[in-house]
């Protein structure tokens, strides 16, 4: 078992590289805590979904270790896979089955005796239950990925990856499954979350991964990584245009907007002494007022976009 009891998921230099040469996964490391949320973001083709297909036991590591709960995922493979759920991106489901057969023989594949009054309170949990003897044919996009939710409950693992799950469904839709992993989490399931919607991490993850290319360059507590990483800016609405920034203002980072009545002091939440006080002394002493003044901070999607950016040079380089 882990020597760190908190520990549900641990990855060791991970590496996925294809016949072709082509590396998708290079040296992950990464240890997924028991009962968070764990949001893993990164651009289309970093690397997402193939390190959740090896850790699901879908594809074969070039290198590396995975172990959930303390079981190898190669040599302890049926005992590792019953404790991991997964919802795919894809919609793939046997369309003429209805959806108590489909979600009842999920559970049976993982070996798992019937528990109708299980499968029930899932079904119930997800909305489904008026709908559980609808053939999949019969069901909406959106009712079709709740029910690829529900098979991956079906079999009561502790890990639970959702790859994508709110991909092409409506908002309505995509803010009851925002809900749903929050009572899930609350219930003890360790939940893995990849998505497109900057937002959906911002709001629910405990903590954060950005993976690039491959390779992880960022894991860290969400608001850790947004204290740290977030840029906090102070906007100041000026009385009368400025034509430029004055020279006797330069020591402090401030940018003017074209119109000339806008002042951004951009400047470090983190330290002590932010400035402020100094540049507002400094702005009377010069004859600049202004009338209103608002702050703001970067948002996780900044944070994300300028990391990316970040990185992007020095991969190109290399001929990545």
């Amino acid at each position: 078992m882990s020597d760190q009891p908190d520990v549900i998921l641990r990855i060791r230099d991970l590496g996925k590289t294809y016949a072709g040469g082509f590396q998708a996964l290079r040296r992950v490391n990464l240890d997924i805590r028991r009962g968070e949320i764990f949001a893993l973001l990164g651009p289309n083709g970093a690397g997402k979904t193939t390190l959740i297909s090896i850790v699901c036991g879908m594809a074969n590591a070039t290198t590396g270790t995975v172990l959930a709960d303390g079981h190898d995922i190669l040599r302890d493979y049926r005992q590792a896979r019953a404790l991991i759920g997964l919802v795919p991106q894809e919609l793939h489901t046997d369309s003429f089955e209805t959806v108590w057969a489909t979600v009842s023989f999920s559970r049976g594949l993982f070996g798992k005796p019937a528990n109708p009054a299980y499968i029930e309170k899932v079904l119930r949990d997800l909305s489904l239950w008026d709908k559980r003897d609808n053939r999949m044919l019969q069901l909406s996009g959106g009712m079709k990925r709740r029910v690829l939710i529900a098979k991956a409950l079906s079999h009561e693992p502790k890990i639970l990856f959702l790859d994508e799950p709110s991909a092409g469904v409506d908002v309505e839709l995509r803010h009851d499954m925002w809900r749903l992993v929050r009572e899930l989490r609350d219930a003890g399931t360790t939940i893995i979350l990849t998505t497109h919607y900057i937002e959906e991490a911002e709001d629910m993850a405990d903590r954060i991964g950005v993976i690039r290319q491959g390779e992880l360059i960022v894991v860290e507590d969400k608001t850790t990584l947004m204290r740290k990483l977030g840029r906090k800016e102070l906007a100041l609405s000026l009385t009368h245009p400025l034509p430029a920034v004055p020279g006797a203002l330069a020591r402090w980072p401030l940018s003017l907007s074209p119109d000339g009545l806008t002042l951004t002091y951009t400047f470090d939440a983190q330290k002590d002494d932010t400035g402020i006080a100094d540049l507002l002394s400094a702005l009377g002493a010069q004859g600049i007022h202004f009338r209103d003044l608002r702050s703001s901070e970067s948002s996780l999607e900044e944070i994300f976009v300028s990391l990316i950016r970040e990185k992007a040079v020095p991969a190109a380089e290399a001929g990545a």
